[in-house]
């Protein structure tokens, strides 16, 4: 059956038209978004949702969710998303940060000549048939110094246009390397640095717990006299009631802001104040732009229903074509791996601990980190997934740690995964072979060859006689056909395992007459998902 998605926000035709030519069925509702009783009665029959800021994705909606994968976002905001509900339900959370990076970045740079040269003002001013020349008196660019705060994408736009009208450009950016910086040609600078220095400051920052205010009270005070400060950003970088008192005190020269605390801002303590300019949220707002996002969104989200590539995604590790190809194979033994040991495991799992070896180790580990985690937690809940199970497991106070290894054996790469609880621990190791199929090669230090299939047997015994006939013996006589038969051991007498593919699930009662034969120390049904 193809995906269906659910366009319930304004999209351009031609980016609805991309879900339909991927062969995925889309229903396009632009109004709908707005009626939030209305999305969370139909929400259920979708496999996506493609949103712009009007559809609000809140847990109630996601309570009805029980088949949607993937939100995806045409934009980068999503703040209208709630993304903790949406991990625990185990829906992708995707954006498109890079569309609107050009426009913003120009927006950024038309509201600093704006707020330089009073524009609006003098626009209104002249409209309402006044001719006040001596009143707009601006200032130049050329030669300023311009504070960034944030040269990331759209700050790193933001510095090359600056450099271009001929501004010196200093730039607070934790994550800005010198080598990248001077390949910009900005001067990386401490905060209080650029707070001291810049004749302009324009903010380029997400809003986190970390950047949240960073334009705060005492931060603000430590301008410069005269500065210009510029958000087109995220509303909340700014304590907006500071700057205001700054901007009625002379401190501040102007500001032009395109984003608030508060949204739609109806009311604001900027507003109205001589030399402040202000737009409606207008950073992405031009027609290149907002075909961008909704075209990218659409490729985005058919690439992970039809293929499993993750792209922007905000709560699942990104994953490429190219590598889902590559990985899918890893990516299901990761699964497999981690299955088995959530279906031998009983009690709490205090940690889980993963190595990777030889190309194993050479791939997306984020991904496969959630794949093994999320084997582990189907035994608790099945409906656990590949974005969930880290949610589930950070609730659980589970401590996961990963090591990477050159190839040290016969494979050219594999992957073991070892699990602690108080009692004890617990270790299962897989590779996957030339013909894509993954295989057990280890179980408890015992290594041995399986083929994984949707229903298996596991046994534990001493190594003495008798074993390979007593599980032929009683599943045959009871007519559980074998499809392949593994057996291992650590040393002649010792601990030994048998690893059984079936073809169908081997009853209670069948066990039962295993177990009194007296031979096993354990008998264990192990199902996995092949599909």
């Amino acid at each position: 059956m193809a995906p269906k998605v659910l366009v319930s926000d304004k999209l351009s035709e031609t980016a609805v038209q991309i879900f339909r030519d991927r062969g995925i069925e889309v229903d396009f509702m632009p109004d709908l978004g707005k009626d939030k009783d209305k999305l969370a009665e139909v929400i259920g029959n979708y496999d996506g949702l493609a949103i712009r800021s009007a559809t609000k994705v809140t847990p109630t909606i996601l309570e009805n969710a029980n088949r949607l994968k993937v939100v995806g976002r045409a934009g980068i905001g999503t703040d209208n998303v709630d993304k903790e509900a949406a991990s625990k339900k185990g829906v992708i959370v995707m954006n498109t940060p890079f569309g609107n990076m050009i426009t913003t970045a120009e927006h950024a740079i038309a509201m600093m000549f704006a707020v330089a040269r009073q524009i609006p003002e003098a626009s209104a001013s002249t409209h309402a048939g006044k001719w006040e020349k001596s009143k707009f008196m601006g200032v130049e660019l050329t030669g300023k110094t311009l504070g960034v705060i944030g040269a990331g994408n759209i700050g790193g736009i933001v510095c090359d246009r600056a450099r271009g009208l001929k501004m010196k450009v200093i730039a607070y950016d934790p994550y800005l390397g010198e080598e990248k910086a001077n390949k910009m040609g900005v001067e990386k600078v401490e905060l209080d640095d650029l707070l001291a220095r810049a004749d302009f400051i324009t903010l380029h920052v997400p809003l986190t717990d970390g950047t949240r205010n960073i334009l705060s009270k005492e931060n603000l005070a430590k301008t410069k006299k005269g500065v210009r400060i510029i958000n087109c950003a995220r509303g909340g970088l700014v304590d907006e009631e500071a700057l205001a008192e700054l901007l009625k005190s002379g401190h501040v020269a102007g500001a032009a802001f395109d984003v608030f605390a508060e949204e739609p801002a109806k009311e604001n303590p900027l507003f109205n104040l001589p030399n402040v300019v202000c737009t409606p949220h207008l950073g992405a707002a031009t027609t290149e732009a907002q075909e961008n996002v909704a075209l990218q969104v659409a490729e985005q989200m058919s690439d992970y229903l039809l293929t499993g590539a993750v792209t922007n995604a905000l709560n699942m590790p990104s994953v490429t074509a190219e590598e889902a190809k590559v990985m899918g194979p890893w990516i299901k033994l990761s699964d497999h791996l981690g299955s088995f040991i959530g279906q031998m495991t009983d009690e709490p799992v205090k940690a889980i601990n993963i190595l990777y070896d030889g190309v194993a180790a050479e791939m997306n580990l984020e991904a496969l980190n959630c794949a093994v985690v999320a084997g582990i937690m189907k035994r608790v809940n099945p409906d656990v997934n590949m974005v969930s199970a880290p949610v589930v497991a950070k609730e659980r106070g589970i401590k996961i740690s990963t090591t990477n290894q050159d190839q040290s054996g016969a494979f050219e790469g594999y992957i073991k995964v070892t699990v602690v609880t108080e009692k004890r621990e617990r270790s299962v190791g897989g590779t996957v072979f030339s013909d894509g199929k993954p295989r057990f090669i280890q179980i408890k230090g015992i290594n041995i060859d399986a083929e994984i299939g949707q229903h298996m047997l596991y046994t534990t015994n001493e190594d003495v006689p008798g074993i390979i006939g007593a599980l032929g013996r009683t599943l045959g006589d009871n007519g559980v056909n074998i499809a392949n038969f593994t057996l291992g051991r650590k040393e002649a007498g010792g601990e030994a395992i048998a690893l059984l593919y079936v073809d169908d699930q081997v009853p209670a009662e069948v066990r039962a007459k295993l177990a009194e034969t007296g031979l096993f120390n354990q008998i264990k049904p192990l199902e996995f998902d092949v599909a």
